[in-house]
């Protein structure tokens, strides 16, 4: 006669248990967290099982879900598909839709080039880079966007949609200099600020953010700094050619996550 044994269920699976309900009932992240009074990057941290849930969160969710405890800690899984959807709530601007500021996007580029213009690897596959990390880790960090700038997969790493069309007006307003030239045998692309940067525009905590992309990858080559783009969890939990989500930047995992999680942060 076998004894039949009991397994323990996971921080990983009760997440995934949650994940799964939670778009049974049509509802967001975003929603979810307001209805159990704690923010989303928490949540989004207990989905992937990166943050442990207390038996009063518990019970908050199988409220906001309709469903029980068993449902979460049970041997067997919920089956989704049996659980009638809820009214959607209102719809709102959700942080995570990008909203470019243009000025915003100037100044950092300005930034970016006056800390980087006298190294000769960064041309514009390097500076799209720069931007990508300084925008995702500072939404990471502080949950809101810095440039507001939409980024898309493409074959060679995140590029911001709007920068060409910026970088066109800053060379016609005398702010940069394109200069065309060649490195290490590849054509290459510079822009050298004939600007300084307002720093009136940009907060003490974006600066920071920058400083940091630029003291860790301003001297990696182009082939780097794009390979290791493609390794960040946003990149690859993103299909070709569409454009990639701030909210995946909360699903990053080490060396990519830029923000300390707390047990207990809400």
């Amino acid at each position: 006669k076998i004894k039949a044994m009991y397994t323990p269920i996971t921080e990983k699976e009760i997440g995934q248990r949650v994940a799964a309900l939670r778009k049974a009932k049509g509802l967001s992240q975003e929603d979810l967290a307001k209805l159990i009074d704690i923010s989303r990057s928490s949540l989004a941290q207990m989905e992937i099982g990166k943050r442990s849930m207390d038996v009063l969160e518990l019970k908050r969710i199988c409220n906001a879900l309709h469903c029980s405890f068993l449902d979460l800690l049970g041997d067997e899984p919920p089956t989704p598909m049996t659980f009638e959807a809820a009214p959607k709530p209102e719809p709102e601007m959700r942080i995570s839709v990008p909203k470019l500021q243009v000025q915003k996007f100037v100044q950092v580029l300005l930034y970016l080039l006056e800390r980087c213009a006298g190294k000769p690897n960064v041309g514009e596959t390097v500076l799209n880079k720069l931007l990508y990390f300084a925008d995702f880790n500072h939404y990471e960090i502080y949950e809101e966007q810095m440039t507001g700038a939409t980024y898309r997969k493409l074959p060679y790493g995140p590029v911001p949609q709007e920068m060409d069309s910026i970088l066109e007006m800053m060379v016609d307003n005398g702010q940069v200099q394109r200069v065309k030239s060649e490195y290490h045998g590849y054509p290459q692309t510079r822009y050298l600020p004939l600007q300084k940067p307002d720093l009136q525009l940009l907060k003490a905590s974006e600066v920071d953010v920058i400083d940091h992309v630029i003291d860790q990858m301003s001297d990696w080559s182009a082939t780097k700094i794009s390979e290791w783009s493609h390794k960040d969890l946003p990149w690859r939990a993103s299909k070709d050619g569409e454009d990639i989500s701030y909210e995946l930047a909360f699903y990053r995992e080490q060396p990519f996550s830029v923000r300390v999680y707390d047990e207990d942060e809400e």
